[in-house]
């Protein structure tokens, strides 16, 4: 691998190469990284893999080629802007503390005495900080509020030092997310020198690239919410009380926006989760009124803004964030554009406890207004293949993509034309481990198909006996929330191991709790298919509910299919099986981390036995030994049993 990466880069050509679990992925891109000596963005899944580049992988090679770890090699690791703290909004704060309740004066307090000796103002040294900690997302540094170099601070502020020491590396290690933030940052620029914050590269190296469709989907798009305006108006009151500027006119242009957007986002068409806004047209027939009379809101606050006498900088950027809700609210329902899907999401609040989501099981987001609902007016590209061509592909010398799992029946024709990536090497390399005697698949035949209603409750029941064989070591994975709880309700007093359940605690003490509990077993969801590494006897089995076939009637999913289907594809040929197949082979990953895992992968659907497309998914995954039988399953163990 480490040849194939060095000759992409010295070739200036692209390479797509999946490497399977323990093949030292990492080392083999960041060897040959180093020997080129161009500046290289190396964008992962994860800020956990970000951490293993940074804080393991770059030291252990610095050890092996220098002998020492004095920092001979000069690299950086940025995460998204909302991860640092803003030095002027806490300073502001402090002059002005508006803060609610004894647990935010505690927070504000620690962070405060924080800033003082931190180098990077990074929110992961705060370890007590809570998750969802709504202070932090008053300090934070994201670009809403961003006034750049006219910033008091500027010159002491986190995100210049980040990017001042990303100009002077030569490796810079980012996530997917921000990385395509930043190309929609300088894509929305237009090539202005100051946009975004990653510096130019030679090459970028993109790991865990089966994600890359999503994530790019997300910054594409558009997202128009209840939310967005309220944070604005939220702002711009903080900002103008604090200069002591809120005249009764503002206060007024405030207060009509808030009933304006309050009014027009009530009426949106009514469901759950996500869907489809096919009724734009007549919406706006019948609604045109309160869609203009919410322009108007944003109008007259951005006048009342500009024409303030002497206003501080930030006030530029308030005008600019009104411009681009005004801009949003246009394109989300006025836009033709045959290659963007329209939708409507809606989160938080009573209607949302078991909304459907776009992704098997899909974390339902923390929201800082909570007991009510927020929605969200949504674009997303259809296809993202042609812009990904437009303003990636065609602008780098060299794009590395690689993963355990982006080959669907040993090619790439799937992610290269989800991804647009038309010239590109190609290499499958399989993993070193024996999964022929280390792991053994177990697909029951007997099963009811999961469509069905009788399936629950005999999964539930073959999930105890295999829990009882494997003597728990579990991670048992959904592909709902809603399939998840109903059968951890029925095995709660059935199964005599300690159960942990996704939800009841943030998902890296939850990990924390399953690799310290004996014989613990994990209920879990999407976020836990992937990213996850427990090795050792303490995860000795993987069972999954169902082939993880994305929700169909999901509106970007529905969207898509339609248009392969519009162009004589065979959507579900091409997009849904190829799909399913990588996600399954990221579950199933989760198993065999080292030469010395051995254990059990369950299947309880068996229409990867009985369907025509079962044989694209079998023959995807690795050599496991297979069977249809208990007793095997019950062999398997019974050295240890």
């Amino acid at each position: 691998m480490a040849q194939a990466v060095e000759q992409a880069l010295e070739e200036k050509r692209h390479l797509i190469v999946e490497a399977g679990t323990g093949t030292g992925k990492t080392l083999a891109y960041l060897m040959p990284v180093i020997r080129s000596g161009k500046r290289v963005i190396i964008s992962t899944g994860t800020k956990n893999l970000q951490e293993q580049l940074f804080y393991k992988d770059v030291p252990f090679l610095e050890q092996a080629l220098y002998g020492d770890t004095s920092g001979r090699l000069s690299v950086c690791y940025m995460k998204g802007r909302n991860n640092y703290l803003c030095r002027k909004k806490l300073y502001d704060l402090t002059d002005q503390p508006v803060l609610s309740g004894l647990d935010e004066i505690a927070q504000y307090r620690d962070i405060a005495a924080w800033e003082k000796t931190t180098a990077t103002g990074d929110r992961a040294e705060l370890a007590e900080l809570p998750e969802a900690s709504l202070l932090w997302h008053k300090l934070d540094a994201r670009a809403d509020a961003c006034t750049g170099q006219k910033c008091s601070q500027f010159d002491r502020c986190f995100i210049t030092e980040m990017r001042r020491k990303a100009m002077e590396s030569d490796i810079v290690i980012v996530n997917h997310h921000l990385f395509f933030a930043d190309l929609a940052i300088k894509l929305q620029a237009d090539g202005a020198a100051d946009a975004g914050i990653l510096p130019e590269a030679g090459a970028v190296i993109f790991d865990e690239a089966h994600e890359l469709e999503d994530v790019a989907g997300n910054y594409f798009g558009i997202s128009i919410s209840n939310l967005r305006v309220e944070d604005l108006a939220r702002d711009v009151e903080s900002s103008l009380q604090h200069n002591h500027m809120l005249s009764a006119s503002l206060s007024g242009a405030l207060g009509s926006l808030r009933e304006r957007s309050q009014f027009f986002f009530s009426l949106l068409p009514p469901g759950e989760g996500r869907f489809a806004f096919e009724t734009r047209r007549e919406f706006l027939e019948e609604n045109g009124d309160e869609f203009v009379a919410l322009n108007q809101a944003l109008t007259r606050l951005a006048g009342e803004l500009e024409g303030l006498p002497q206003k501080p900088e930030e006030v530029f950027n308030f005008v600019r964030r009104a411009q681009e809700i005004q801009v949003g609210l246009q394109f989300a329902l006025e836009s033709e554009d045959r290659n963007t899907v329209f939708w409507i999401e809606r989160r938080g609040g009573r209607a949302n406890a078991n909304s459907p989501q776009r992704h098997r099981g899909t974390e339902k987001t923390k929201e800082g207004h909570q007991g009510r609902q927020n929605v969200f007016l949504q674009a997303t590209p259809i296809d993202v293949g042609p812009i990904l061509r437009e303003c990636l592909w065609s602008k780098l010398e060299c794009a590395v993509l690689t993963s355990a799992t982006l080959a669907v029946g040993g090619g790439f024709d799937y992610i290269r034309q989800r991804l647009g990536l038309e010239h590109a090497r190609e290499s499958v390399l399989p993993s070193h481990f024996d999964y022929e005697s280390q792991a053994l698949l177990y697909v029951p035949p007997d099963l009811p198909d999961p469509r069905t209603p009788q399936f629950t409750v005999k999964a539930a029941e073959r999930i105890r006996q295999l829990l009882e064989i494997t003597r728990g070591r579990a991670f048992v994975l959904f592909t709902s929330y809603a399939q998840m709880n109903e059968i951890h309700q029925r095995l709660l007093g059935e199964v005599e191991f300690p159960i942990l359940r996704q939800g009841d605690a943030p998902k890296s003490a939850l990990l924390e709790e399953f690799r310290l509990t004996p014989n613990a077993v994990l209920f879990a969801t999407s976020s836990f298919w992937q990213g996850v590494d427990v090795q050792g006897d303490q995860l000795s089995c993987v069972i999954i509910d169902r082939l993880p076939f994305a929700v169909p009637s999901d509106p970007v999913v529905a969207a898509r299919v339609k248009a392969i289907d519009a162009e004589g594809g065979n959507a579900f040929f091409e997009y849904q099986v190829p799909a399913a197949v990588i996600t399954l082979k990221q579950g199933f990953g989760r198993l065999i981390r080292s030469l010395h895992d051995r254990g059990l992968l369950v299947l309880l659907d068996n229409r990867i036995l009985k369907k025509q497309y079962g044989r694209v998914f079998v023959e995807s995954l690795p050599n496991y030994k297979k069977t249809t039988e208990m007793r095997v399953v019950e062999e398997f163990f019974g050295v240890e049993a």
